[in-house]
């Protein structure tokens, strides 16, 4: 095996896979750009380029364990993470078959034998890896290259030790190990579900009944191979590649220009286009791309790639600048609308009704929605929070430096009143400390987790937190949770609110029996269940905002803090409901004078918690008498 050798597995591998995927990639960039709301662009165009540069599966693996970032529709090129793994594997596997080689060749060792030790090495440190990572760190474990190596190995396995069987070997039990590698690919199909653990084990069922097949080979009167061989099937098997590639930006792309959910209809029309343009792509670029003119240079193919790397790239590039541009001219609109005098902008639409402020949304709206998904609060940029999948991590955050100390307490409800407490910190003197957590509630109840170790550490957070605040260390904590994880052995529905305002009651005595005053801000109505990402809806429906709105009962928000601090009328815990600046006359609103109150399905904007601040003041400073 030489460099050449390498080179020109590689070349193959560019010609086989980079025209079709990169076809796909380019011509899902423009139509998201055409059909797609606006508040996507810039998240797809980024998922693009992670594509087109084939490290898509690790952009994923650092976004799967954002709790904000799994409630995000999903893009049109997430499925180009499996090839991203893929290729990864494939640009070190022959890099690892030349290094044992030459070392088999300088030792005398048997290339076979060698072929074989390395194979069977990357498959078991692979997998054991995958079986600790899948259960200690799920979210990434699904995308990471390191915790699927071994499945691509196993195919490895199958070929160095087929190499060595005998005729004998090869018709024994073909048929029935053949049918039972099958079995065992369909069982997985039907018994998995979304909370099976995977990859790590679980894995083990699939990949072993695809080895089985293909170790197999059967050709008996009575194996698979009968069924498979058949011209349909290896007409869908010869198309797979582009199906593949087609299928994913089709079924995320359709109902965007369908109008909604896929119907009956729309999944016809999309297996339809999907086999057309597989076979158009198998044949007009597949086909053609796949096999090097006789003589060309083995450089040529590389820099053909590259090129074609780059355009899908800068077509990624110009899309995100289109984003940012417009974000930069709603951040103007921002600034000019929340001048001074504005009797109607954001909260004060609601609160100044008998001025002659609307509550009903029209006109242009701020932030723009492509710029509100990212009009997050502070805590996000500076890093403020503790995450899964151990919340080992205990970051605080300061903002302010006046005498009045005011603690900050809870999940990301409490993080997004954060603008709205910086503005007051600003013109009351006040210092603003946040101990904030990702999906992770401050109670004494246990939550569920995909690993014990996360309902462990997040348990111990809420502990840290309690003893931080507890006592004259705050002259006031500001808290606020939604139920994002149910209680650990409860039953779902009213028994887990109970069991969730349990675990409040138990932790607001504790801050009580301190001296900790404390006020307990009412969860803010929740648009997701009607609504879905507010963002998405205004730019699909634009400019009929109030296609986006909902009833004060279908955005009711179970709040068990809010009722357990309500029972337990303490002097020293407060509680105020803010319902009023997002409802009015039975209806919540997403766009409320004139500003995006929701930067996702449920997370207010800071620019529209900025604006409630006047009206969170005399609540707070009640608190603080």
């Amino acid at each position: 095996m030489t460099g050449r050798d390498l080179a020109v597995f590689w070349r193959r591998r560019v010609r086989r896979l980079l025209p079709a995927s990169l076809l796909v990639l380019g011509v899902t960039a423009v139509a998201t750009r055409i059909v797609a709301p606006a508040s996507r662009w810039e998240d797809t165009a980024a998922q693009i380029i992670s594509s087109a540069l084939y490290v898509q599966n690790w952009t994923l693996a650092s976004g799967s364990v954002d709790y904000l970032a799994a409630e995000n529709a999903a893009s049109p090129v997430q499925h180009f993470w499996s090839l991203s793994v893929e290729e990864q594997f494939y640009l070190v596997w022959p890099v690892l078959f030349f290094a044992v080689f030459y070392l088999a060749a300088r030792l005398r060792w048997s290339r076979t034998t060698s072929a074989q030790m390395l194979v069977g090495g990357v498959f078991a440190i692979s997998l054991a890896y995958s079986i600790y990572a899948t259960a200690f760190t799920p979210a990434s474990a699904y995308f990471v290259t390191p915790t699927r190596m071994w499945e691509l190995a196993a195919g490895g396995l199958v070929a160095t030790f087929a190499a060595s069987r005998t005729a004998r070997e090869a018709r024994s039990w073909d048929s029935l190990l053949a049918w039972a590698g099958i079995a065992a690919i369909v069982a997985a199909g039907v018994l998995y579900s979304g909370s099976t653990p995977f990859p790590g084990y679980t894995a083990l069922l699939p990949v072993a009944g695809t080895a089985a097949v293909i170790w197999a080979d059967a050709q008996q009167r009575h194996s698979p191979t009968q069924v498979l061989k058949q011209a349909p099937v290896r007409v869908l098997g010869d198309l797979s590649y582009s199906v593949y590639l087609w299928h994913w930006p089709l079924i995320v792309l359709v109902p965007y220009v369908s109008g909604g959910s896929l119907s009956l209809w729309d999944k016809c029309f999309i297996l339809a286009l999907t086999v057309v343009l597989s076979w158009l792509t198998k044949k007009f670029v597949e086909d053609r791309f796949r096999t090097a003119p006789r003589g060309q240079k083995l450089s040529s193919t590389f820099l053909a790639a590259t090129a074609g790397m780059v355009v899908v790239v800068l077509l990624g590039v110009g899309q995100i600048a289109e984003v940012r541009h417009r974000s930069d001219v709603s951040a103007g609109q921002v600034a000019a609308l929340s001048q001074e005098g504005n009797e109607c902008f954001g909260a004060a639409a609601l609160a100044n009704t008998a001025a002659g402020c609307s509550a009903e949304p029209s006109g242009p709206v701020t932030p723009a929605p492509e710029a509100a998904i990212n009009d997050k609060s502070d805590a996000y940029a500076d890093n403020c929070w503790s995450f899964e999948p151990t919340f080992e991590e205990h970051p605080v955050c300061t903002y302010g430096s006046g005498p009045t100390r005011v603690a900050l307490v809870g999940n990301s409800h409490a993080g997004h009143w954060l603008p709205a407490l910086q503005a007051l910190a600003d013109e009351r003197g006040w210092t603003i400390t946040t101990y904030l957590a990702s999906a992770c509630n401050a109670t004494d109840a246990r939550l569920k987790f995909s690993t014990a170790e996360a309902g462990a550490g997040c348990a111990e957070w809420g502990k840290w937190v309690l003893q931080e605040t507890s006592g004259d260390a705050y002259d006031l904590v500001v808290t606020s949770e939604r139920v994002a994880r149910p209680v650990e052995g409860a039953p779902g529905g009213a028994g887990n609110l109970a069991a969730a305002a349990a675990g409040y009651e138990s932790y607001l005595k504790k801050w009580a029996s301190s001296g900790t005053r404390v006020l307990v801000l009412k969860d803010t109505p929740n648009p997701l269940a009607t609504t879905g990402s507010v963002p998405d809806c205004l730019s699909l429906h634009e400019p009929d905002y109030a296609a986006c709105s909902g009833t004060v009962g279908q955005w009711h928000q179970p709040d068990p803090l809010s009722q357990a601090a309500a029972k337990l009328k303490l002097p020293s815990i407060a509680t105020a409901n803010m319902d009023k600046y997002f409802c009015s006359s039975g209806r919540c609103q997403s766009v409320i004078g004139n500003v995006v109150v929701y930067f996702d399905g449920h997370h207010m904007t800071s620019t529209y918690a900025r604006t409630l601040a006047p009206y969170l003041k005399d609540v707070i400073e009640r608190s603080l008498r």
